[in-house]
């Protein structure tokens, strides 16, 4: 389809098929999935706070309800991208960015105190996943305007940690025997830190072996004017 503009401007707009197609990779079954985990989150958050100001069961019910829900889509989402095919490069932001902004959220409300209603997790555990996160996203921010398009491979201890930390925040609603949080927060840290660090030495792997990142040639002896 060819749009031409008003007489004068001299110049037409070609509108090829690649827009259907662009957006049947980016608007799918997956996506779709990773986006409504994202919607839940502020959903959880309000059903938190207002257990803590009301102590109404239910409010307590709808927070676990919907966590389960973001976290079941967690796995979800990436079995239907890889069983249809539909991995995406958006999905590949999309996912962790769910999973922080879930489990960071989750960590935020269950630090501060909530007795009588709920446990308290661990100051230390909230500042070491959001560190992490923080470091994650600078690097993958330089790595991104350093080499342009970055590859996104996660790391076993990072997904050992997502899981551990969902079992934390369930727990902690569920209100199971607070004596398992202390271990479980401390293995959980452990595969934090330890992610961290692998995700820190992949990014500098990768600007060492970028030809951004090569030594410059010396320079030659000046010339006579």
């Amino acid at each position: 389809m060819v749009i031409a503009w008003p007489a004068g401007w001299g110049r037409t707009l070609t509108l090829s098929g690649r827009c259907p197609r662009l957006a049947a990779q980016v608007v799918t079954t997956a996506n779709k999935v990773t986006v409504l985990r994202i919607l839940l989150v502020p959903f959880f958050v309000i059903q938190v706070l207002y257990y803590e100001r009301t102590g109404e069961e239910w409010h307590r019910l709808l927070a676990i309800l919907s966590f389960a829900i973001a976290a079941v889509s967690d796995g979800l989402d990436g079995y239907i991208a890889r069983r249809y095919g539909q991995q995406s490069e958006l999905g590949s932001l999309l996912d962790p960015l769910a999973d922080k902004l879930l489990l960071g959220s989750a960590l935020i409300l269950l630090t501060f105190d909530k007795r009588p209603h709920l446990p308290n997790l661990p100051l230390w555990l909230a500042g070491a996943v959001l560190g992490r996160d923080a470091i994650q996203t600078i690097g993958f921010g330089v790595l991104h305007y350093t080499l342009g398009k970055v590859p996104i491979r996660p790391r076993l201890a990072g997904k050992i940690a997502t899981v551990l930390l969902m079992v934390i925040v369930s727990w902690a609603l569920l209100k199971w025997p607070a004596e398992w949080l202390p271990p479980l927060a401390t293995a959980a840290g452990i595969f934090t830190i330890v992610s961290g660090v692998e995700y820190v030495l992949d990014g500098m792997r990768l600007l060492g072996s970028s030809p951004a990142s090569a030594a410059m040639p010396p320079a030659g002896p000046d010339k006579p004017a």
